[in-house]
């Protein structure tokens, strides 16, 4: 980890008697999943293990979420705050993060507006894997990619047409049609959404 904002040496333990706030936050759609505490022992073996360890205060142990569930959070990277007392991580998680079965300690409709796109991805994704019977989205990935591309450029269309000659909402449901059939375009290709993204940021930069 080389970028500055993650020198685990520059972390001020002192300030919190050796516990420091750690905020977890899915990797790809940007939703606050939980708050814990790390020591450093509970840091160190995060970064060792690549699961999500925090040190419990009220059973005075180190404690990997999931231990008991399975509902991991594998860790895809690590940022420190400005003033080196605050953890960001950014996991994958395994399941539901709460152990009231919700994806967030925080309650239901966290995930930030433009992070449904991930959530999205991973559904289109999970059906690509399993394809289960009766789903739109299996009878495209059994189409073939010729028929995902010929609804790419059908909802492309539409979506055009929407923006000169129809309404706001019109427009909205075409370019809703749009993303979807994009994204399985994309998951039939062996691509996601992310991959996507990473090209428009790096156009951008």
């Amino acid at each position: 980890m080389s970028h500055p904002n993650t020198d685990v040496l520059r972390l001020d333990w002192a300030k919190g008697d050796g516990l420091l706030p750690a905020i977890v936050q899915h990797w790809l759609s940007g939703e606050v999943l939980m708050l814990g505490y790390m020591n450093a022992e509970a840091l160190a073996q995060t970064q060792a293990s690549g699961q999500v360890t925090f040190f419990s205060r009220s059973k005075q142990r180190l404690w990997t979420k999931g231990e008991s569930s399975g509902h991991v959070l594998a860790l895809k990277s690590l940022r420190i705050d400005c003033d080196a007392d605050t953890l960001l991580i950014q996991a994958e998680p395994h399941g539901p993060t709460c152990h009231l079965g919700t994806s967030s300690c925080f309650g239901e409709d966290q995930l930030p507006p433009l992070g449904f796109l991930a959530e999205l991805d991973a559904l289109v994704a999970q059906r690509h894997a399993e394809r289960p019977a009766g789903s739109y989205t299996t009878q495209l990935f059994d189409d073939g990619i010729r028929r995902i591309a010929q609804k790419v450029g059908e909802e492309g269309v539409e979506t055009a047409l929407a923006a000169v000659v129809q309404d706001d909402e019109a427009l909205l449901g075409e370019a809703a049609d749009l993303m979807f059939h994009l994204t399985v375009a994309l998951r039939a290709r062996g691509l996601s959404v992310g991959d996507m993204v990473r090209v428009l940021k790096a156009r951008h930069h």
